[in-house]
């Protein structure tokens, strides 16, 4: 049974939010494949939770989003991760010929900025991490889709 209220976490810094991506790493390790949303304004944090949660899974390199390439193939031991920025997308349908419906599967995970722009051609959704502007901070809210998200918001060792 999906969880009928959103886990809100606050955050305090920028580190905080690079923070609560390697906790989301460490959560979603045998919850593979799996898709998750990452909402909020532009400036909101959503490529620096990529950047902590692709650090945790063992990348050292430069994370940066993939607003102009769309997506972005990191391959890591355990699997590898796409992280994909549609805010630039001009139709969904587009990626149908990018194969993103592929994306999910084995032991991938989809990491996805402006979800909403690809719907109906993008993997099931499991998490989506919705991110606000609060004074000098930053507000996650976690919402589950699929077991497999209720599975990774219960691995989730952050405190609320």
């Amino acid at each position: 049974m999906l969880p009928a209220v959103p886990r809100i976490l606050d955050l305090a810094d920028a580190d905080a939010t690079v923070a609560l991506g390697a906790q989301l790493a460490k959560a979603l390790a045998a919850q593979r494949p799996c898709c998750i949303s990452l909402a909020g304004d532009l400036g909101a944090g959503k490529t620096t939770l990529a950047r902590g949660l692709l650090r945790a899974l063992g990348h050292n390199g430069n994370v940066k989003s993939p607003t102009y390439t769309l997506v972005e193939p990191y391959e890591l031991p355990g699997g590898t991760v796409f992280h994909l920025d549609l805010y630039r997308l001009a139709d969904p349908e587009e990626l149908e010929f990018l194969g993103v419906r592929e994306l999910g599967e084995g032991t991938s995970v989809v990491l996805v900025e402006w979800a909403e722009r690809g719907r109906g051609f993008l993997p099931a959704i499991d998490l989506d991490v919705a991110l606000h502007v609060v004074a000098d901070g930053r507000r996650a809210q976690l919402t589950a889709h699929t077991a497999r998200g209720v599975a990774i918001l219960a691995n989730l060792d952050h405190p609320t």
